[in-house]
């Protein structure tokens, strides 16, 4: 069999002529009959399961048989030391000539490159340096890499081939593997900790009919077989909530939203939300459980609650500040109070500069000096309560106040974090509101509400008392782990097509 030329890269021509070299490696190892990507061999421990087997009971002279790609070959003639790297870490290896055998050193030392996945079998031993070391009498070639990997010492630097090439990341730089263990072990405490609290995790539609749920532009597609228009969705929360009125009281999901919005050191299109309901309930509830749930994510991975994000000192003791969208435009946004009444709100939209559609009303606009004046500044985690009806469609009116909706959202270091609401059960209610988005929508907001006769009509068989919670995975492990770029916590973000 022939072998075909592999592309080569253009990044650099170092690295172009090093493939070359490789692929001319394998031509010689075919005519050889040596594979370069044989079968699998059993593998008996991971590095970290033989250091610590060793460590407890170094008499034993177990044999390991390990596997990992080597990161480091240093050629002393007769022997050869490395390094190879599994999942759990890294270990040193010894080969000796006259152990392994004349043909199985050679080849090692001919065939086997800095990036190949190699096994090997032995016991350990601790050098004269002090390095735990496997002692190797048998090994492998199990896969060849036909590029060389970054350059040791440094990594892989560049942030775009990072994003692009995330394999290379997760090789070369053990912190970027770190961080993503840390989010499964963050979503893994979310899912305890619900799951705990007697929640039902479920799965549902990733194609909408009609896009709902949240006020964002969706992404459009077309079904072959039944020839409509579908939607990537832009939240679950509609979905859900008729499981609520279905029997399942308790439920969330944690699932991948779709957004065709702008990209940014916060913002993904596609992007990790867990949404949780629970009947019975408020949005006073839903901020109690809020706080509960993030502390518990803390406090799984860390041993203390006050973390460090960028040059700031995230405090989660619990209870979180608490305030309305009025009261944080005083404290926060050092507005006047007399200014931000109904006759004289219109002064100060035109001093923001904040352009908003003629339509908007009293609410529309008091939520866009919120956004203008205060939400970038908020650093402690924080709660703001008194939402405008007119900004939360779905969400139920305050008892107290009619025109102010019966929801939260949590705010840290200028991010919405999350957003919850004791969720409007009235069908009459819903139906006028969704009939307000949808005028919105003919008079040019792309982002209001459909009109959804289906959920109108499931609401008719009764919803619950239930508060809702959405809460962005991303940005959760952004603050947990000290990162200020969505894109260093999402493994595949999306990207600009590549010119290559």
């Amino acid at each position: 069999m022939s072998l075909p030329d592999p592309s080569i890269p253009s990044s650099a021509a170092v690295e172009s002529n090093e493939h070359e070299i490789r692929v001319a490696k394998i031509k010689q190892m075919r005519e050889e009959g040596i594979q370069a990507w044989p079968s699998y061999k059993p593998v008996t421990a991971t590095t970290a399961q033989a250091l610590e087997a060793y460590a407890a009971s170094p008499e034993a002279g177990t044999l390991h048989s390990l596997a990992g790609r080597l990161l480091i070959k240093r050629d002393h003639g007769k022997t050869f030391f490395g390094i190879i790297q599994d999942r759990s870490g890294r270990i040193q290896i010894y080969i000796k000539k006259d152990v392994v055998g004349d043909a199985a050193f050679e080849q090692f030392k001919k065939y086997v490159d800095i990036g190949d996945i190699v096994w090997v079998q032995g016991p350990l031993f601790v050098t004269k340096m002090g390095e735990t070391t496997v002692h190797v009498n048998q090994l492998e070639l199990l896969s060849k890499s036909l590029h060389p990997l970054p350059e040791k010492f440094h990594g892989l630097t560049d942030t775009e081939q990072r994003y692009r090439q995330r394999y290379l990341d997760l090789i070369s730089n053990p912190e970027t593997k770190e961080k993503f263990k840390k989010r499964s072990l963050i979503v893994q405490e979310i899912r305890n900790f619900l799951q705990d609290r007697d929640f039902i995790e479920v799965e549902t539609p990733m194609l909408h009919p009609i896009p709902g749920g949240a006020a964002a532009r969706p992404f459009t597609t077309h079904h072959n077989a039944y020839d409509m228009e579908l939607f990537l969705r832009i939240a679950p929360e509609l979905y859900l909530k008729r499981l609520v009125i279905g029997g399942f009281e308790r439920v969330f999901e944690i699932n991948r939203n779709f957004r065709n919005e702008g990209v940014s050191t916060r913002h993904n299109p596609e992007f990790t939300m867990l949404e949780f309901y629970m009947a019975h309930g408020d949005y006073h509830a839903g901020m109690e459980l809020t706080e509960q749930l993030i502390q518990s994510a803390v406090l799984k991975n860390y041993t203390r609650l006050q973390l460090p994000f960028g040059d700031k000192t995230i405090d989660f003791t619990a209870p979180f500040k608490r305030m309305t969208v009025k009261e944080s435009l005083i404290e926060i946004g050092n507005v006047p109070a007399h200014e931000l009444e109904p006759a004289t709100i219109d002064a100060l939209i035109k001093k923001y500069g904040i352009e908003l559609h003629a339509s908007a009303g009293y609410g529309v606009k008091l939520f866009a000096l919120f956004e203008h004046l205060v939400e970038s500044k908020i650093v402690q985690p924080t709660f703001i309560v008194g939402y405008p009806i007119e900004v939360s469609p779905l969400a139920k009116r305050d008892e107290t106040d009619p025109e102010t909706a019966a929801r939260f959202e949590l705010f840290i270091c200028g991010m919405e974090f999350a957003n919850g609401f004791s969720e409007l059960n009235d069908p009459f209610d819903q139906a006028e509101r969704f009939k307000g988005q949808s005028q919105a929508r003919e008079s040019g907001d792309a982002e209001a509400h459909h009109y959804d006769a289906d959920y109108i009509k499931a609401l008719e068989y009764g919803l619950p008392p239930t508060v809702g919670v959405g809460i962005g995975i991303d940005r959760l492990v952004m603050l947990l782990t000290n990162t200020t770029s969505i894109k260093d916590v999402i493994l595949f973000p999306t990207l600009k097509q590549s010119k290559e």
